[in-house]
């Protein structure tokens, strides 16, 4: 995965409030951007977030979307945060649900989970604009097994903190006494912010660890210039944000959980139990996603 991802020191005078920057590298997958950002081979991860994507902005013409058949995931929960366009999510709990900008789906895969991604029938009638993140969180050694779930919750459910031009939504954990109801398994922070232009914040956060990516719009951390596409790894956890014009990012992190395996959606402690879910997989030991027969094949590598 760190093919697509490149690292850079920050020069000594920033480097109190910046450790390093992670440059996220696109991939084009048939006209569809995805930028990814974790993991890097300076970073692995942030707290729980083991991989984090960007994907798009893309415009998809009629008859043209995402199309993602069922894919297994072990031992991690997954996080689609969509700014624009939706996605309709299927799993093998039997559950049904589009995804929408500023809403959560939380998906914990735990001992197994299968899910599809696709566009709704309607929207590919009609096309789509679509921008969004997706995340993957480990999840802690003693829940790795845990029994799959699925939470939705709607945009109106999240709390939201609006001040001198900064909108922050704690979409999970903890922020500026406002507690986000998404339940999650490890001390976890995810936050999305807009700024508007001029507009300066204090970020002051208690996590263990702590990284802001920038999605758009001209950013400065502690005076230092983060590029939309850049993840500040945090050298503390109180920084001044800047915004020389309107900006949107996201600030993540949590609690350091330790070295992970992964190979293609298998997160694990364990590169046995890894290799027990690609047995599983290409002998179809799986739970099926009701009403979609199709699905992903074992890759060799990934």
């Amino acid at each position: 995965m760190s093919q697509f991802v490149a690292t850079e020191p920050v020069c000594s005078k920033h480097r109190d409030a910046i450790r390093v920057l992670v440059r996220g590298r696109s991939k084009d997958l048939g006209g569809f951007c995805v930028r990814r950002v974790l993991p890097a081979s300076m970073a692995r991860s942030i707290g729980p977030f083991v991989f984090f994507d960007e994907m798009g902005p893309a415009e998809f013409p009629p008859a043209q979307g995402i199309n993602v058949p069922p894919h297994p995931h072990i031992g991690l929960a997954t996080v689609t945060f969509l700014f624009e366009g939706e996605i309709l999510h299927r799993d093998s709990l039997g559950y049904v649900q589009p995804i929408r900008p500023g809403a959560v789906n939380l998906m914990t895969a735990g001992r197994g989970i299968v899910h599809s991604e696709r566009t709704a029938p309607a929207r590919l009638e009609a096309g789509q604009r679509l921008h969004g993140l997706q995340v993957w969180m480990a999840l802690p050694d003693h829940k790795q097994e845990a029994k799959p779930a699925f939470e939705h919750y709607s945009q109106a459910d999240l709390p939201v903190l609006e001040t001198n031009g900064v909108t922050t939504t704690v979409i999970i954990g903890q922020y500026a006494g406002m507690t986000s109801p998404v339940p999650v398994l490890a001390e976890t922070l995810y936050l999305s912010m807009t700024l508007a232009a001029g507009a300066e914040h204090r970020l002051d956060v208690a996590s263990q660890q702590a990284a802001l990516y920038v999605v758009s719009g001209e950013v400065t951390v502690d005076g230092h210039a983060v590029a939309p596409g850049e993840l500040a790894i945090l050298a503390r956890n109180d920084v001044t944000i800047f915004a020389g014009e309107a900006a949107r990012l996201v600030v993540i992190g949590g609690e350091d959980l330790g070295p992970r395996e992964m190979f293609w959606n298998f997160v694990h402690r364990s590169r046995e139990r890894i290799e027990q879910a690609k047995q599983d997989w290409r002998e179809g030991r799986f739970d099926p996603v009701p009403g979609d027969d199709e699905f992903i094949p074992l890759p060799d590598n990934a």
